[in-house]
């Protein structure tokens, strides 16, 4: 189910050449820790095993694509070079670091294979809203929300054998944290994620639309991970829902909406605003009111430290990070809460953006994602790891009643949360260990 996969091999079938798939592991990726390189180095074990089932050689490229695979594709007189897309900027300069370096006489293809409306075809600029781009993806579906041909068995072998891949040797090689372990509820891999999925449709889809800002149900895909590692495609997610529009219009309709429109309007942000993960990249509005109240009187001040260990003295917060420190993933709802009392409990909106990102990235296993610096209303897919910019700074929202420290973006408290689950029932749920 990848799009990139798919023309690449097209290409090959045409020129009757054989297809290699590279995957070039870098040794540390902004804060990602063993969680996150666990989770994603099990899938590639996963994919390496199916291609060569398909006769498609798979290699394991261990350093940064620019030293590592213009190399390879003049070892291997590589014909042509096919890559995905990711709007983040450490990806696309690699992408671009690789072109400089490729021999003049290989082509270089980009495929947006993790968006269904591809990013620069969706729109050719950032979007203000949801309300804004929402008729521009939805008229473009039909075009783009089709099934995916079938990769075939590779006719043409490669003329050399492949080098088998030391995995554990790999897996030490890493100059990662190796103190957030990984976690045991979510099994990487394709055949795991697509389990998740069917269960998903069997047991959680009819309650989706219901009870999906409600922690204490469970009512979301739980499918982040696997999206965000490659390991499951949201193209086929969607495929699969819809087939259950009938009995399920508001579920389908509403996971519709936030694994479409609201996942695919981050990507729009982080494409075309360079500054997706700082105050630089919101609104003029948010900015200016953000400034007025930045040397308002804080309730609480919080160390990085005490956040990272959830000791403040709101138990719903210390909860909801325990929740994410301890699983991976914390409850849709409640990532904006926490991001919102970040601000409204550090020095300055710089701070608590920094704060917020830095420990979305390195406890979430979706951080470092374009819906973690953009986010989302109510993140039901959950493919949202905080909503940072959306939570602190007002992107992709409106100005609201003006009060101390948030000016006028959207406010959150504790009241709030309790008119709309049982929040004690969380607290006790994921109560610090004393």
């Amino acid at each position: 189910d990848n799009w990139a996969f798919l023309y690449a091999q097209r290409l090959a079938l045409k020129q009757e050449l054989p297809l290699h798939v590279c995957f070039c592991l870098v040794p540390k990726f902004l804060d990602a820790t063993i969680r996150h390189y666990g989770f994603m180095l099990k899938g590639l074990q996963e994919v390496a095993k199916e291609c060569a089932e398909l006769n498609i050689p798979f290699h394991l490229l261990l350093g940064y694509a620019k030293d590592v695979l213009p190399a390879f594709v003049v070892e291997h007189d590589v014909g042509g070079l096919v890559t995905d897309f990711c709007p983040l900027r450490l990806p696309r300069q690699w992408v671009e670091d690789v072109r400089e370096r490729l021999p003049e006489d290989v082509p270089f293809a980009q495929v947006d294979a993790h968006n269904i409306v591809p990013c620069w075809v969706a729109s050719p600029k950032q979007e203000y809203s949801a309300r804004t781009i929402r008729g521009k993806i939805h008229a473009q579906l039909p075009e783009f929300l089709t099934e995916f041909p079938p990769v075939v068995r590779h006719p043409y072998p490669p003329s050399c054998p492949t080098e088998p891949i030391a995995w554990e040797a790999c897996y030490s090689s890493l100059q990662v944290d190796r103190t957030v372990k990984e976690v045991e509820w979510a099994t990487p891999g394709t055949a795991a994620g697509l389990a998740v999925l069917q269960s998903f449709i069997e047991e959680r889809l009819k309650s989706f639309g219901s009870h999906r800002n409600d922690p204490n149900k469970a009512a979301l895909s739980n499918l982040s991970p696997w999206f965000h590692f490659g390991q499951v495609s949201t193209q086929r997610a969607i495929l699969e829902v819809q087939k259950h529009r009938g009995k399920y219009k508001e579920s389908v309709d509403v996971f519709v909406e936030e694994a479409v429109v609201r996942r695919e309007l981050a990507e729009n942000f982080c494409y075309y605003n360079e500054n997706y993960d700082s105050m630089q990249g919101a609104y003029d509005w948010a900015q200016t009111t953000l400034k007025l109240h930045a040397k308002d009187k804080r309730p609480f001040l919080y160390k990085l430290q005490e956040l990272e260990q959830g000791k403040t003295h709101d138990p719903l917060w210390n909860a909801a990070q325990l929740q994410m420190v301890q699983e991976g993933k914390m409850h849709g709802f409640l990532r904006m809460y926490w991001a919102k009392k970040i601000l409204e409990w550090t020095r300055s909106p710089e701070e608590a953006l920094q704060f917020a990102i830095y420990l979305n990235d390195r406890y979430e296993l979706d951080g470092r994602d374009p819906n973690g610096y953009q986010g989302g209303r109510a993140d039901t897919l959950s493919p949202c790891p905080a909503g940072c910019l959306w939570s602190i700074c007002g992107i992709h929202d409106q100005g609201w009643a003006e009060r101390a420290i948030f000016g006028k973006i959207r406010y959150m408290n504790y009241a709030g949360c309790k008119r709309k689950f049982d929040v004690a029932q969380f607290e006790r749920r994921y109560a610090p260990c004393t």
